[in-house]
This record gives C-alpha cells, structure tokens and sequence, in this order.
C-alpha cells in the first residue's frame, strides 16, 4: 500500500482527499500545517503528497525547500493544489520538485487521473 500524505488547512479538503485516495487504495494521512507535514515525513516519508498551494504559517515553496532536505529513499511524487494556474506560480513549484498540479475545488472526476497518471496506472 502507498501512503498519501495530504497538506491543507481545511479539515473539509483533507477528508475529501483522503477519501478519494483511499478509494484508490492508498492509505492517507493527514496534516492541517506544513510544519505538521515536514515532522510526519522525517518520521516516515509518504509515496505521495498532496500539497495546498496557500498554506498559513509556511508557503509551499519553503515546505518543498525543508521537504528536500529530509535525508529518505522514498522520493514522494507531489500533487500541488492551487486555486488559480498561474504560470510564474506554477514554474516555481516545478522547478521546487511537483510532480503535477490539480485546480481547487477537485473532486473525484478530476483527482483520481491526476493520480493515476503520477503513478502511470489506469483511474480506479
């Protein structure tokens, strides 16, 4: 089983994703703050992160920054969840290591091809 670690203030959107990616067979895992997220993948790293683009006491940029600086074997695929495209935004964030971004509000139409296609397997 993969584990998805999902990174969004909402309580609402972590329970969404959590149960869309537990409907794909992974086990998630939730965290309301990046500096939550950061302790839970130095304690184990998840094979996938979904990442809320505005998080409130760090930006996503610096959680990718100290997420790269995490010593692991696994090198989680990371799912960027913004509200709006924007393409300087979104330049930053690859190059900052997303695998793929999903526009908010995402439902299970829209996440599980994103999903599937990280991980190259057919939707569930």
């Amino acid at each position: 089983m993969k584990f998805c670690l999902v990174v969004d203030d909402s309580d609402i959107v972590r329970k969404v994703a959590g149960k869309i990616v537990e409907g794909m067979g992974h086990i998630p895992i939730e965290a309301a703050t990046a500096e939550e997220a950061l302790e839970l993948c130095m304690t184990s790293m998840p094979d996938m992160i979904l990442l809320d683009w505005h998080l409130p006491t760090m930006s996503a940029q610096d959680f990718l920054t100290e997420l790269k600086a995490i010593k692991s074997d696994v090198c989680p695929q990371i799912l960027y969840c913004v509200t709006e495209a924007d393409p300087s935004d979104l330049k930053r964030a690859y190059r900052a290591g997303i695998s793929d971004f999903v526009l908010k509000p995402f439902d299970r139409t829209t996440l599980v091809p994103k999903i599937a296609s990280m991980h190259g397997t057919s939707d569930v």
